[in-house]
């Protein structure tokens, strides 16, 4: 995980099971991404570890890689046959552009990557009440994705079995009608300008 992370992924990553270690992300001296501290961890995680990278906005510190930065990282993830794991729950509010906060994510596939992206739509949407996300596992191959497919159902089946329809209908029409989407992007627009001049 980052240093420092949302709140709630240690206790999520340690319920399932998992072992968790952080690498540098926040330099406080600079307010800004330490990248060289970040490398330098990274590159020493154990081969076939979960990365988990904040794909924008990061939570806490709003503070995230550039474009080059996320090609260097991603170049370390590949070369230690690391898995990466996105989380995208602002996506939209880094930029105020959901394509260009969604680059690091699209890269990394690029490269040739298998990624997990868990995806939120509580907040670009405005629509907190309604648990609107994805959740993406960018597979290898066709087979490979059934095998996942698969084992994901047996997760699921236990602790949700069905999503709620009510905000997933919200968001495929605001998706799929044009004049939605675009009234959409413009208001998230607005709200990345308002997050980036209270920043300034």
């Amino acid at each position: 995980l980052p240093k420092p992370s949302w709140g709630n992924h240690t206790p999520i990553f340690r319920d399932a099971g998992l072992e968790l270690k952080g690498y540098r992300y926040y330099d406080p001296k600079t307010c800004g991404f330490d990248f060289a501290g970040a490398l330098d961890d990274i590159s020493k995680i154990p081969e076939q570890s979960i990365i988990l990278f904040h794909a924008c906005a990061h939570n806490p510190t709003g503070v995230d890689p550039r474009q080059e930065q996320w090609k260097e990282l991603a170049a370390v993830v590949k070369s230690r046959r690391l898995f990466p794991f996105f989380d995208m729950a602002y996506q939209g509010f880094a930029s105020g552009d959901t394509d260009r906060d969604a680059w690091a994510v699209r890269y990394f596939i690029q490269e040739g990557l298998n990624v997990v992206v868990s995806q939120s739509y509580a907040k670009n949407m405005g629509l907190y009440g309604e648990r609107v996300g994805a959740f993406t596992v960018v597979c290898s191959d066709p087979d490979e994705a059934k095998r996942v497919e698969s084992q994901l159902k047996i997760l699921i089946r236990p602790m949700y079995s069905n999503p709620p329809l009510n905000g997933a209908r919200i968001a495929a029409s605001i998706l799929t009608q044009p004049e939605l989407r675009s009234e959409w992007l413009q208001e998230v627009k607005g709200m990345a300008n308002r997050i980036i001049s209270m920043r300034e």
